[in-house]
């Protein structure tokens, strides 16, 4: 059986590689539009979609894996920053404040389009940043790629005050949650 991760994420790649899992990675190319409003069916929605389009293409006997994570603070979701100047604005927006990191992930098996999907959310609490602080964080390039402008495992860890919950949800992939799926629904341990 093949394992195919539906993401270009380098982060969701470490996060797999650094369990030893063998697997292949094959991008989605999906636009991330959803009807959903509630985060939570928002992610486990996207990821679906994800999943599915690459389990499409995917060999009959495949395991595929879809993520996507937003950051939610007063009910605002915070996606990927377009320019410098939005990375800003996310990044003051969470200064000194908790917020939502929710990530949805959904397994799909190609051999008989059994389709699992849940999610995780961590609560995160980003220091509270003067303008240069901020300025100089996104000048390290963290920021483009990532829900909410920041990444908690790079220099984004000298940022984030504190976390409750799953840390490896606020990287991209709730691994635990990933593990109980593939073990309590496909009969995959990953140990």
């Amino acid at each position: 059986m093949k394992i195919i991760l539906a993401s270009k994420s380098p982060r969701r790649r470490e996060l797999l590689s650094g369990i030893g899992l063998d697997f292949d990675i094959i991008g989605s190319n999906i636009d991330e539009i959803t009807d959903e409003v509630k985060p939570e069916n928002i992610v486990m929605d996207l990821s679906k979609k994800k999943a599915e389009d690459v389990a499409k293409g995917a060999d009959s006997d495949s395991i595929v894996i879809g993520a996507d994570t937003i950051v939610v603070i007063d009910g605002e979701i915070l996606g990927k920053p377009k320019d410098r100047l939005d990375a800003y604005n996310m990044l003051k927006k969470l200064c000194g404040r908790w917020h939502k990191v929710y990530t949805g992930i959904t397994v799909i098996n190609t051999k008989d389009f059994k389709v699992v999907s849940d999610f995780e959310s961590t609560d995160v609490l980003m220091k509270n940043l003067n303008d240069d602080m901020i300025y100089r964080y996104i000048d390290k390039g963290e920021s483009y790629d990532k829900a909410g402008s920041y990444a908690i495992q790079g220099y984004g860890s000298l940022i984030v005050e504190k976390i409750n919950g799953d840390y490896f949800n606020v990287v991209g992939l709730p691994i635990t949650k990933l593990s109980d799926i593939l073990l309590k629904e496909f009969k995959i341990n990953l140990l």
